[in-house]
């Protein structure tokens, strides 16, 4: 099956290059309209709400979602499911707690609102850390994605090769944002949602016609392609149920996908390029049908990839878990149905890799640069220049991660950036929008302390080391024992920025408490915010 995958490849490249042609001239065409940071950054805000909730949907679901989860759930059944309810349940911590007041709030970045009433330099440098850093274990993910569904349809067994399509992947996305910037990074994630989400209910309706419209025969399918032991993929705790240590595993990573959406800096830039807080609500509601729909056909497509190819075969393919869904499509349509759902797969690392590039180019240009550097009054143009600038370096970045994380499930690194966001961020935006009493000393505290302690248990823990399945299979310094540090780093994080901020003397300036109160519940003042 593999080798006749393979042997069709030129029917795969000519649709991704057909894709790339039309999203390319797209980008052209949104390109033209910018000359502000505004434009650059936040669309000009010209997005209404369901333009926008389909843009998130697109920058939400990610490789993780299609390559990623569509595997575990072939593999792992039921737990591997769990990494679909996480991701859709964050998005009631988002609408209920977070979108519409950061949209009130803010210019740009999570920056802007995380220094709106405390001290600008130190918060703006802190919060431009913590979306770097995010940023970048996110594009490790995708970047990952891309090198594991080109050597599935390519036959690309050696890193060399692997390594080739990563640096391509990694050079579309600078183009597509160094020409397009937020606006035609929209568009692309709008054309890419539409076509995952359409692909994947093909595939979904499909599957479930061959087992007679029946889930429960869908499932015994799988569990027979299984062979001795499938009805494990029916039960909880194949994967997390194992020890004790494997269930705190699955309780840090529900933490982290649950909490950590809220928190993600390319998600919340989203809610900046719609004109109003009442479209930022209807972009949140938009995005959460769509999503919630596709997660749905993500328990179909996982089941339906175990019931005709079966988990060993799945395991055993180059991609490893992360090639479900393009073998799925192979075993149902051919080379016509793979080489769609291989396009559709690229453009979703591309416009989520776009997404985050943007972000993080914004986060340094916008926070470091303009606000830190120039004080607030950088020459006209030079901060939209320094983003250009900023978007190669990630770029080049982001390829040297993707090639040294390549082999890994895309799924659970996502969880690390989450789990990273969740610590670094959540805490401090939860803070400053609702304790009055919350000072910079505390922003700091929360901040540095979760970021540091998440990314520290991540080196040390067994997702880089001690096991062939790691990052570097032959060193062993791992010495915390779990894979996500969700349960330590975000609780740590919570407590050091209540901790900071109670022995903290100091207080910040009241007027701009009531100030950011008031637009933040109301959007009074918000438009003004976001003129530049």
């Amino acid at each position: 099956m593999i080798a006749s995958m393979q042997s069709s490849s030129w029917i795969n490249i000519l649709i991704f290059a057909l894709f790339v042609a039309i999203t390319l001239v797209i980008v052209f065409r949104a390109s033209r309209n910018n000359k502000t940071a505004a434009d650059y950054y936040a669309a000009g805000r010209s997005f209404s709400g369901s333009q926008n909730g389909t843009a998130i949907a697109g920058d939400y679901l990610s490789a993780a979602s299609f390559l990623g989860i569509t595997g575990a759930i072939a593999v792992n059944g039921y737990d591997g499911f769990l990494y679909s309810i996480g991701f859709l349940v964050a998005w009631l911590v988002a609408l209920l707690l977070v979108a519409e007041l950061l949209r009130n709030t803010g210019k740009f970045t999570m920056a802007d609102v995380l220094s709106f009433r405390l001290k600008q330099r130190p918060v703006r440098i802190a919060a431009a850390i913590s979306t770097l850093a995010v940023c970048f274990f996110y594009l490790l993910a995708q970047m990952n994605g891309a090198g594991a569904l080109v050597s599935l349809l390519l036959g690309i067994g050696d890193k060399t090769g692997q390594a080739l399509v990563i640096t391509v992947v990694g050079a579309l996305m600078i183009v597509y944002v160094l020409i397009g910037g937020m606006k035609g990074t929209t568009w692309v994630q709008i054309i890419k949602a539409a076509l995952l989400i359409a692909g994947a209910a093909v595939m979904t309706i499909w599957v479930l016609s061959l087992h007679g419209f029946n889930l429960s025969g869908l499932m015994d399918a799988a569990v027979a392609k299984a062979g001795a032991g499938g009805e494990t993929l029916l039960n909880p705790g194949k994967e997390y149920g194992v020890s004790s240590t494997s269930q705190l595993n699955f309780v840090s990573l529900g933490l982290a996908l649950v909490l950590g959406t809220a928190a993600l800096p390319h998600v919340l830039m989203r809610f900046y390029t719609v004109p109003t807080a009442k479209e930022a609500r209807k972009s949140v509601v938009w995005s959460i049908w769509l999503i919630g729909i596709f997660y749905l056909f993500t328990l179909v497509l996982g089941y339906g990839a175990a019931a005709l190819i079966g988990p060993k075969d799945i395991a055993a393919a180059p991609g490893g878990v992360n090639s479900a869904a393009p073998l799925l499509a192979f075993a149902l349509g051919g080379p016509v149905l793979l080489g769609f759902i291989a396009a559709v797969a690229f453009a979703t690392i591309l416009a989520v890799v776009a997404g985050l590039t943007i972000t993080a180019a914004a986060s340094f240009s916008h926070d470091i640069y303009a606000s830190v550097l120039k004080k607030g009054k950088p020459e006209p143009g030079s901060e939209v220049k320094v983003a250009r600038w900023t978007v190669i370096v990630i770029g080049i970045v982001a390829i040297i991660g993707g090639i040294g994380t390549n082999g890994q499930n895309v799924a659970f690194l996502v969880a690390l950036a989450f789990a990273v966001a969740a610590s670094a961020n959540l805490p401090t935006i939860l803070y400053s929008l609702f304790w009055k009493r919350f000072t910079t000393r505390g922003a700091l505290w929360s901040i540095y302390g979760g970021l540091i302690t998440a990314i520290v248990l991540i080196v040390f823990s067994p997702v880089v080391s001690g096991n062939a399945k790691a990052m570097f299979p032959a060193a062993n310094f791992a010495w915390f024992p779990l894979s996500n540090p969700g349960i330590v780093s975000i609780p740590l994080a919570f407590l050091l920025g209540w901790l900071a901020t109670i022995f903290d003397r100091r207080q910040e300036d009241p007027v701009k408490q009531a100030e950011m109160e008031v637009r933040s519940l109301t959007g009074l003042g918000a438009e003004k915010a976001t003129e530049h």
